[in-house]
């Protein structure tokens, strides 16, 4: 998997350009895209940004797309100035952070901070998709209205994974965690992990998805008994280093037959296991992907995005 394109679409609206594509774009029904054009000049990106929250319209924008904010190679977002000016959004609720293509900087390259003054400024965010994680820090903070949260990365430190594991998020309905290599600064294990699998702080929690993960079997392992699991309806281990040992466990725990779906695809699951999640879990009537399959023998497993 590659991020080599930009997303056309955003909690479920059009993506558009601020501010070549108004005129012809909904200004409420969109999901405005904001970004450095030059990828290297944040007081471009911050001229814009000042531009869109000036409209006379910008309290019917619902959702933000934070592309290139200049120089994200070597320059993290300008957390400050955001969470003084997107509460001018008075209707914001959806909002992604660093919505940047490998060509113009690599996922384990983008400068990130500590996004806990976002989460704090901005009380009635539904949706908040991170980026990238070098420099990422959060706290833990309740946060009442979250509903779904996802941070995209190579490389995830286990620091950021025990914040997200210590917030209090009653109304989350989607966690997503790309766990990544520790060759990029992924270096949770499944003990950071223990307070999500519990699911005591998150009560709503119906999607799980510990993606990207060069540990993904010893995550399966954890997750073959964790209490979470009883109530999700989706459950999401791709992009990760899954083999046998991992889907073995998952089998051989607790049911998984109330699932929607199951997505373990990009694997190095062999035969005969794939064999036996097909119809354990096909009779059950569960979506199962386990596209992408590599050699199970093979000594160079990977996950699919790491640089």
């Amino acid at each position: 998997m590659t991020i080599g394109s930009h997303i056309t679409t955003f909690a479920g609206l059009p993506v558009a350009e601020y501010p070549a594509d108004l005129g012809k774009a909904s200004r409420a029904g969109s999901a405005w895209r904001l970004e450095d054009p030059d990828y290297d000049n944040t007081g471009q990106f911050l001229e814009r940004l000042e531009a869109l929250a000036a409209e006379d319209w910008a309290n019917q924008v619902t959702a933000l797309v934070i592309g290139n904010w200049g120089g994200a190679y070597d320059t993290a977002p300008p957390i400050g100035l955001l969470a003084a000016t997107l509460p001018r959004f008075t209707r914001l609720r959806s909002l992604f952070l660093g919505e940047i293509t490998f060509d113009e900087c690599e996922i384990s390259w983008i400068q990130q901070a500590d996004i806990t003054p976002l989460l704090e400024a901005l009380p009635k965010l539904e949706v908040l998709t991170v980026r990238g994680a070098t420099g990422l820090g959060l706290k833990p903070v309740r946060h009442t209205g979250l509903r779904e949260f996802t941070i995209e990365s190579g490389g995830l430190g286990a620091d950021v994974v025990r914040a997200v594991a210590e917030c209090d998020l009653p109304a989350l309905t989607h966690l997503e965690l790309w766990l990544g290599t520790d060759n990029y600064g992924g270096d949770a294990d499944v003990g950071d992990l223990a307070p999500i699998l519990a699911g005591s702080r998150l009560p709503a929690l119906t999607s799980l998805a510990l993606r990207d993960a060069e540990i993904a079997d010893l995550v399966a392992v954890a997750l073959a008994g964790a209490p979470v699991v009883a109530r999700l309806r989706k459950l999401d281990l791709s992009l990760g280093m899954l083999s046998d040992t991992g889907a073995a466990a998952l089998l051989a725990g607790q049911p998984l037959t109330h699932l929607d779906k199951l997505d373990l695809h990009h694997h190095f699951i062999g035969a005969a296991v794939l064999e036996r999640l097909t119809a354990e879990l096909g009779e059950a009537g569960v979506t199962l992907d386990v596209s992408e399959g590599s050699d199970a023998g093979r000594d160079d497993r990977y996950i699919a995005v790491s640089e």
